[in-house]
């Protein structure tokens, strides 16, 4: 299968790719490099991927229809995961039109080429900031998301909208995926699990935002990466389908956590709550159990136990 994926030198884009060769699957990966977090990361994960013969890459900005359009033309794709985007709710509030631009025209781009090329599948990164800060726990993927508290969780639930419409329109199939804090090696620097482990392992003072009372849904990269391929194989209809880890946890006990997995204290620097911050994530994941045979199996010691130990090498 001939599949093309956008963010590829990310994060979640770098792992999925891994896993996609490795089981024969031939790659286009596009993604522009740009300088959000430190761009010899992100080469860094390219450079796993580079030598593979059954991965082509291109740096190319989803912004950029002409660029995207020759992609297209030239590699064929038979199915598209669409991991590019603007990520962060904070920086969002600084910069909205490029978020806008990125990850609502960005998005409109592929899923009119797809269409064009008459792709067998689409599936696109949600997030769990579209859920806001509601307070029926756990979020079920029928819940009114109506209310984002962010530039990002608004884009992001524009991209959903916008894929709803070329499903209805011209019968595409598309799932969206919404992610809950993923981590994990080559984890994403301007995250929790990076930032933290980084001070803590250096005696550097942490900031922790508000009592540390809120949770989040960690879920580690492995069991992403295998809810993308299930996805990538469905080819549903139109769905959203929570991916998560099912089991939030405390910033306190968080922060706990890696005291215990590094061996060091941390040194809390005390912050108030920020803007766009949301009190809980949590995922009902039964609809991806049911439709993906979606199966977490990573807990946040066990994850972030792996997380130090990549962290430490590199």
């Amino acid at each position: 299968m001939k599949i093309l994926v956008t963010g590829c030198a990310g994060f979640i884009g770098s792992h999925v790719i891994e896993a996609l060769i490795a089981r024969g699957d031939s790659i286009v990966g596009v993604d522009e490099l740009n300088d959000y977090y430190d761009v010899r990361i992100k080469k860094k994960n390219l450079d796993v991927l580079k030598n593979n013969k059954n991965f082509a890459f291109y740096k190319e900005d989803i912004r950029n229809l002409k660029g995207l359009k020759k992609i297209f033309e030239k590699e064929k794709p038979e199915k598209v995961v669409h991991l590019a985007a603007r990520a962060g709710v904070r920086p969002s509030i600084e910069q909205p039109l490029l978020y806008e631009e990125v990850n609502v025209k960005g998005t409109l781009h592929l899923l009119e080429l797809a269409k064009e090329h008459k792709v067998k599948n689409f599936v696109f990164a949600s997030s769990s900031s579209v859920y806001g800060n509601q307070k029926k726990i756990p979020f079920s993927e029928t819940d009114d998301v109506n209310n984002p508290i962010s530039p990002y969780a608004a884009t992001k639930k524009a991209g959903e909208l916008l894929c709803h419409a070329y499903h209805h329109l011209y019968n595409m199939k598309i799932t969206c995926l919404r992610f809950f804090t993923v981590y994990g090696p080559r984890g994403r620097p301007d995250m929790a699990p990076y930032k933290f482990t980084k001070a803590i392992m250096n005696s550097q003072p942490i900031q922790k935002f508000g009592d540390g009372k809120t949770k989040r849904d960690y879920t580690y990269i492995a069991d992403i990466v295998k809810g993308v391929i299930a996805a990538v194989d469905a080819e549903l209809g139109y769905e959203i389908i929570n991916l998560g880890n099912n089991k939030p946890v405390e910033l306190n006990k968080f922060i706990e956590v890696i005291e215990k997995v590094t061996g060091k204290k941390a040194i809390i620097e005390q912050k108030p709550m920020q803007a766009g911050d949301v009190d809980i994530t949590y995922a009902n994941i039964r609809k991806a159990q049911k439709l993906l045979g979606y199966k977490p199996e990573t807990s946040i010691e066990e994850g972030m136990q792996k997380f130090v130990e990549w962290f430490s090498k590199n």
